[in-house]
């Protein structure tokens, strides 16, 4: 066995001898085998890498522009079949957006708004040492005004001009509350008093040229973003 394993090699290695300066045709069958084999070989990674890798990269693009689309249509038919409880939803919300507007003074009302912050507090009987509304705070979709108090009274009246302030149409929030003995300049306060030092902030919404120039920077922004 050995030896006829032994005199294989030696018929396949002669096959290989003195190839040199023969023409490939007049080789033996093995090295002709392997020649095939190997041209073969190089042919198919030739297709690939000059066509086909490109056309199974289109294959599965196509196949994810197939599998998006599918998505897209059955949000779409659930959407068409929802459309009447989306339309109610919208409905809804365009309720509670003319609501929560009606809430928020223009820029025209803000004065009067003040002035009625104001009358709040003397309508209770308190003192104010201090009202002073600071600079406009203008948000993407609403301005911020905020108004720096300092008010003294009885912890009742007190208690009770937070809630006239509650109690307004327009939304009036206190912030950075504090309640002292004293005031700012350490004299001491009437038996009874107390001074409240806070920070009032009411909303209005923006008038047009305001939503422009929101929207201008937002853009200014997005360009910006784009670009680095």
């Amino acid at each position: 066995m050995a030896t006829d394993l032994k005199d294989l090699g030696e018929s396949l290695s002669a096959q290989f001898r003195n190839l040199n300066g023969l023409h490939p045709g007049l080789w033996p069958i093995v090295p002709r085998i392997l020649m095939a084999v190997g041209v073969a070989g190089l042919a198919v990674l030739a297709g690939y890498f000059l066509s086909w890798q490109k056309q199974y990269e289109d294959l599965e693009q196509g196949a994810a522009a197939e599998q998006k689309l599918r998505d897209e249509y059955t949000l779409k038919v659930g959407q068409a079949v929802n459309l009447d409880e989306l339309k109610r939803q919208k409905e809804k919300v365009d309720q509670y957006v003319v609501q929560m507007e009606k809430q928020l003074p223009g820029k025209a009302e803000m004065a009067a708004l003040l002035s009625d912050i104001n009358n709040a507090g003397t309508g209770r009987g308190l003192s104010f040492e201090l009202f002073k509304p600071s600079r406009v705070d203008v948000k993407e979709y609403y301005a911020e005004q905020p108004i720096e108090l300092r008010v003294n009274g009885s912890y009742h009246d007190l208690g009770s001009f937070a809630g006239d302030l509650a109690g307004m149409a327009r939304i009036v929030t206190l912030n950075n509350i504090s309640l002292e003995t004293k005031g700012r300049d350490g004299r001491d306060l009437p038996p009874g008093t107390l001074q409240l030092n806070a920070t009032a902030k009411t909303f209005r919404y923006l008038d047009p040229e305001e939503v422009a120039e929101q929207r201008r920077v937002a853009n200014d922004k997005k360009k910006k973003g784009g670009n680095q």
